[in-house]
């Protein structure tokens, strides 16, 4: 089931995309709580699909794709590499990231597959992790590689307003084993890998973060990006697409 977060008017609510992503069936309340129709029925395109959700925080996970991690220059972590972003952060799909260009002068995408939580959670074992996965989407962990390098702890060049696309919705029922992961920048496929080089999987991840912090629902974990991150300039698109959810495309403009 996809779900998605869209606004109509001065309305938002949340929907079941159907019929191939044309048409959202809205539901009341909130889907953590099950979904039930109300009974009406848009088209996509005549409403505004945001953030499919506002996760209290986002807990990221650097260089978990060996290829990347080289990139970086240094081997691949033993453990995972965690790091946090802040709610401001999260942007929807078609929403614009904000260049801050009196402050970076370079700013990279990382396209990755997110992991949404839905329920309150602790000390979860990797073999019940399924238990708390609401479902996947797409994020875009938008990075000011030369404020990440200068500053040598990551919560300035990772937490700029914007610097977490995500969307376009959530896809519930998903094994995210070994699914395609492509970025491109205006059309040209920059990152391309499967999410079974993971170095640490997505049950790992869980059971690694939840026994540092309480996860709440509608968290985010972002699981990784593979090789080919690179810079974005004022004017760019770029796509994350992920076999089996879709594709979140954002345009950079200027913040100055």
């Amino acid at each position: 089931m996809r779900i998605a977060r869209f606004s109509m008017g001065d309305q938002v609510a949340f929907g079941v995309v159907e019929e191939g992503g044309q048409v959202i069936a809205r539901v009341g309340g909130h889907p953590f709580h099950g979904v039930e129709f109300t009974g009406e029925r848009f088209p996509v395109a005549e409403v505004r699909l945001i953030a499919p959700m506002l996760p209290s925080k986002i807990v990221a996970i650097g260089k978990n794709y060996a290829d990347h991690a080289r990139e970086m220059g240094g081997e691949p972590p033993a453990e995972p590499v965690v790091f946090l972003k802040p709610s401001t952060t999260v942007i929807g799909p078609s929403e614009a990231i904000a260049y801050p260009g009196k402050l970076s002068e370079r700013v990279d995408y990382e396209g990755e597959l997110a992991v949404v939580i839905g329920r309150l959670c602790r000390d979860v074992p990797a073999e019940r992790a399924g238990e708390v996965i609401f479902g996947y989407t797409c994020a875009n962990d938008v990075t000011a590689r030369d404020l990440q390098a200068k500053d040598g702890q990551w919560a300035r060049a990772k937490g700029f307003d914007t610097f977490c696309p995500l969307g376009p919705w959530i896809e519930t029922e998903l094994d995210p084993a070994d699914l395609a992961i492509t970025t491109t920048l205006n059309g040209e496929v920059r990152q391309s890998a499967r999410t079974s080089l993971l170095l640490h999987d997505i049950p790992a991840l869980i059971a690694y973060v939840s026994a540092v912090m309480t996860l709440l629902p509608g968290d985010v974990i972002l699981t990784g990006t593979p090789a080919g991150v690179g810079p974005m300039s004022v004017g760019d698109e770029v796509g994350v697409s992920i076999e089996g959810i879709g594709t979140l495309t954002n345009r950079v403009i200027s913040r100055d």
